[in-house]
């Protein structure tokens, strides 16, 4: 929470610091006391701590300025920042007009000049209208607030990236929150330049991509040093485990990560089979717990940094980013995990964040109160996010296109679904098209046996079907199968296809083709798809990297 501001404001400088100084010297601890020697800066001042939600508790300005008296300053004032104090400094000669003012403006209080001593005639004023501010705002806090539209894509983006990245955000939609629209028209924000994003502290952001988010937010977005001992790419369960059995051992450490903590898991509203937590938790738990790991024992953690290229340089293993140079690392740990497939719809591209996602946070539910929502796929990762939807929506419909949920999905969340009145499932279906003009509003559904289809109305539409490893930036000499999931151990020398492997040892369980590269998780072939075995292969990876460490 930031201090709340003082704003003093006096065309001549002598007397605007003599006032500075007798307010710091008494409120300088709970509040930031700022300046003006204008109107106009004043105004300019108030609207860009209107815009950090920087809360404006007193206004004390002099009454006779050029450009701007101090009554129309206040009045102009009260636009951008209602509930802030205002008291007005006068000579004798204007009282009439305080006097005025405090029924035309409702100014709370003036005081003639001289306030010398403080003591005696500024002090007790102005600690009667801080006590009185402070009782009408209890909870003023300084969370980011987040201007924009509800079926906006890159709106969609930017609270994905917050609420994953566990930043407090209030959310404005400028269609329907006037104090959205008022936000928007302080910054003089375009449509096209939503949505506007509002920190606490620094300029407010338009449009912005996640680099430019993170660094605005203080998180760390570049590596700290020059050469690593490990480098562990993607910050999902896998990824995180191998982080705190790393650092914990005194291995140099750096995660980096695209997106967020937590990978697809850390999206999950519960993880209900995971050893050791018989009532379950959260993805976002887990996520938190492990990152609280990572930081006791060290390791760094990059965000928003996209790996898109793996080079080796003898000893070395060199990792591009995108935009932001290169990371020297002596081992390194693929555990980037896996995404969920495009779904082949008629109209899906175009509708794609605007009613239609792939994946589903736990706080998504919120928003889906009273509506028709659809869920396609069979797996866990479906499962779950459809129990966590249909606690509010007035229904959900799961959409599979195999013939029973058990064929895929964990009995635990069977028997829950199917006792669950909210939720229909429709086997052996799939969806054929999308239909929305700003946002979906219609689905069209297959019967895979029968061949018939079925519009349907649907508010929304969350997408949960199999998984694509990104890869691609690993580069030909890490050997891959058809669907890119790297091939790991014993897979680049058994079979009847040419060896991948050319050291004289054998290479390490989860070595991949190129010496001092292992892959973790999800993202290696014929994986278990289970946090629990993802963080145990993150663990054991970095047993391998000490044995290959020791080698070199």
């Amino acid at each position: 929470m930031g201090r709340p501001a003082i704003l003093a404001v006096d065309d001549d400088p002598s007397v605007v610091a003599a006032i500075v100084r007798d307010l710091r010297s008494r409120y300088g601890a709970d509040y930031r006391v700022v300046r003006a020697t204008s109107g106009a800066e004043a105004l300019d001042v108030v609207e860009r701590l209107a815009l950090r939600d920087a809360a404006v508790a007193l206004i004390v300005t002099d009454q006779r300025m050029p450009g701007m008296t101090g009554v129309e300053l206040l009045h102009r004032a009260q636009e951008v920042t209602p509930g802030t104090k205002t008291l007005l400094l006068t000579a004798y000669a204007d009282t009439e007009v305080a006097i005025r003012a405090i029924n035309d403006v409702g100014l709370d209080h003036y005081l003639l000049k001289p306030w010398d001593p403080p003591d005696q005639h500024l002090y007790p004023v102005v600690d009667d209208l801080l006590e009185d501010w402070a009782r009408q705002h209890p909870d003023h806090t300084s969370d980011v607030r987040v201007v924009g539209h509800r079926w906006s894509e890159r709106s969609h983006e930017v609270k994905t990236f917050l609420a994953r990245n566990y930043v407090p955000y209030r959310w404005y939609d400028v269609e329907v929150d006037a104090e959205g629209r008022r936000l928007v028209e302080l910054a003089g924000a375009a449509p096209d330049e939503l949505p506007l994003v509002l920190p606490a502290e620094g300029e407010p952001l338009r449009s912005p991509s996640p680099r430019d988010l993170a660094d605005a937010l203080g998180l760390r977005t570049r590596p700290d040093r020059p050469l690593y001992d490990v480098c562990i790419v993607g910050g999902g369960p896998a990824g995180l485990a191998a982080a705190v059995y790393a650092a914990s051992e005194g291995l140099s450490t750096v995660v980096v990560e695209r997106e967020a903590p937590g990978g697809q898991a850390g999206q999950s509203a519960s993880i209900e089979n995971y050893l050791g937590f018989p009532k379950g938790l959260s993805g976002s738990d887990l996520t938190q717990r492990a990152m609280a790991q990572v930081s006791r024992f060290g390791a760094e953690v990059v965000l928003a940094q996209d790996v898109t290229g793996l080079e080796v340089r003898g000893p070395v293993r060199v990792l591009h980013l995108d935009g932001s140079g290169e990371l020297e690392t002596r081992s390194v740990i693929v555990a980037s995990g896996v995404s969920y497939r495009v779904l082949e719809a008629e109209g899906m591209a175009g509708l794609t964040g605007r009613g239609a996602y792939y994946g589903a946070n736990a706080s998504d539910a919120r928003q889906c109160d009273g509506d028709v929502v659809y869920v396609v796929g069979g797996a866990n990762s479906a499962g779950q996010a459809a129990l966590n939807l249909a606690r509010y929506a007035a229904r959900v419909v799961l959409v599979v296109r195999g013939a029973a949920l058990a064929d895929s999905m964990s009995q635990y969340l069977v028997d829950r679904i199917e006792a669950s009145a909210a939720i229909e499932v429709r086997t052996r279906c799939e969806v054929a098209a999308t239909h929305g003009t700003d946002h979906l509003e219609g689905l069209t559904l297959r019967d895979r046996d029968a061949g018939r289809t079925d519009d349907v109305p649907a508010d929304w539409l969350f997408v949960f079907i199999g998984a694509a490893p990104r890869t691609d930036w690993l580069g030909a000499e890490v050997v891959r199968d058809e669907r890119g999931f790297v091939r790991t151990g014993q897979e680049l020398v058994a079979g009847d296809e040419k060896p991948a492997w050319t050291l004289p040892r054998a290479p390490y369980a989860l070595e991949t083709s190129v010496p001092g590269v292992f892959a973790a998780g999800d993202v290696r072939r014929d994986s278990m798809k289970r946090v629990a075995s993802a963080v145990g292969e993150g663990a054991m990876a970095v047993h391998l990297v000490h044995r290959y460490l020791a080698t070199i």
